[in-house]
């Protein structure tokens, strides 16, 4: 066999599974106006999360009677805010062929129950007193199963025990889980720089530390995968080191 045999059979690709965070944005109404507005807010409370994300817009809750929707005014908006669509949920015939004609792959509609999701908690409202800046460690002893949502306002948050995948812990302070962890935890969630995240055995689907974060195929490069680690902050990056 020459060599350019055995070139050509030497693969070039290979198609492998990945768990990655990708937000669904579902449009309940045809405004691109108000959208805009709308979501210049939300990401103002946490643009850093909002920095290229990766993005499926569900368009299969538009209510009839809106008129047809401009599909390629929709994406550029969103990337006016850092969002990137990846592809759209649809029923409608009319957004079907306006998805296919950008070259977007569209999914069909969803039977699972999705989460609403909230990057960054809303801010207090001024009339209200101001809130101490440190509150006592909010303390989870039971596991936290996919889809819940634990979040220690001004404070540290300490899990005690298992944090399954679709989870998700949320602190303004450190996290710390004394289990495996597989979910998703963001510290510092309002902007603190020096919090850190303590995990037993590091298996998230992201890490995430006062906006910056690393997604499951990202740390499931690291050589700590399923290790005892100690995550902080440098700058923007997240460094990751044996506990």
């Amino acid at each position: 066999m020459s060599q350019a045999d055995l070139l050509d059979q030497d693969p070039v690709f290979q198609l492998k599974g990945s768990m990655l965070a990708i937000t669904v944005m579902e449009l309940a109404h045809n405004d691109l106006a108000r959208l805009d507005q709308q979501l210049g807010e939300k990401v103002a409370q946490a643009p850093a999360f909002f920095s290229n994300t990766p993005l499926v817009l569900a368009l299969d809750k538009l209510p009839e009677g809106e008129g047809t929707l401009d599909l390629d005014a929709l994406m550029s908006l969103c990337r006016q805010h850092g969002l990137r669509t990846l592809a759209v949920r649809a029923s409608r015939e009319d957004d079907i062929k306006a998805a296919e004609a950008l070259d977007l792959p569209v999914l069909p509609p969803s039977g699972a129950r999705e989460r609403p999701i909230d990057p960054a908690p809303a801010p207090v409202a001024p009339s209200k007193p101001a809130e101490p800046e440190l509150r006592p460690s909010k303390i989870i002893s039971s596991p936290v199963r996919g889809g819940q949502q634990v979040y220690a306002q001004g404070a540290d948050l300490i899990v005690l025990a298992p944090v399954s995948a679709g989870a998700e812990l949320l602190a303004d302070g450190n996290i710390h889980v004394y289990a495996p962890m597989r979910g998703r935890a963001l510290a510092g969630v309002k902007g603190n720089t020096g919090a850190r995240i303590f995990c037993q055995q590091m298996g998230a689907e992201l890490l995430s530390i006062a906006g910056h974060y690393k997604v499951a195929e990202d740390l499931r490069r690291d050589p700590l995968w399923g290790e005892a680690v100690h995550v902080s902050l440098s700058g923007d990056v997240l460094n990751i080191k044996r506990l």
